[in-house]
């Protein structure tokens, strides 16, 4: 397991108390699990994740992870339209784990209210959550 100095957090994204990120891409966003939570999973070996055109509210369960030592919930950090799934998971669910802020994200959405975007952590913030929970 990583140590919190090890951990990668891209400054231009957003993060939640639940671990996920999301970047903001000119209107959409794009949400996935970061660095912390996937070196906690393990190895990655099933991603459940909804349709296109599904609808969830800012908080609600919209997926799962399975690793070789959980099955863990996934949230949505905004309210809004599930408008892209990342289908290459499905084959390849290691990709979470490899490169979760790239070829690892999990869903492309369109928020009801851009304005949640703001109420997220930065990554300075998020790492003071994390070095606050040892």
């Amino acid at each position: 397991m990583k140590e919190i100095d090890e951990l990668f957090l891209p400054g231009d994204l957003r993060y939640t108390e639940t671990h996920e990120w999301l970047r903001n891409d000119n209107g959409n966003v794009t949400i996935g699990i970061n660095d912390y939570a996937q070196d906690q999973l393990g190895d990655i070996v099933f991603v459940e994740l909804p349709e296109v055109g599904n609808t969830f509210e800012k908080g609600e369960e919209f997926g799962t992870l399975e690793s070789v030592k959980a099955v863990s919930e996934i949230y949505l950090p905004v309210s809004g339209e599930i408008v892209a799934v990342n289908d290459a998971l499905e084959e390849t669910p290691e990709l979470v784990n490899m490169e979760p802020y790239n070829n690892g994200w999990l869903v492309e959405v369109k928020p009801d209210e851009p304005d949640e975007i703001d109420t997220l952590m930065t990554s300075g913030e998020y790492l003071e959550m994390l070095e606050g929970e040892e």
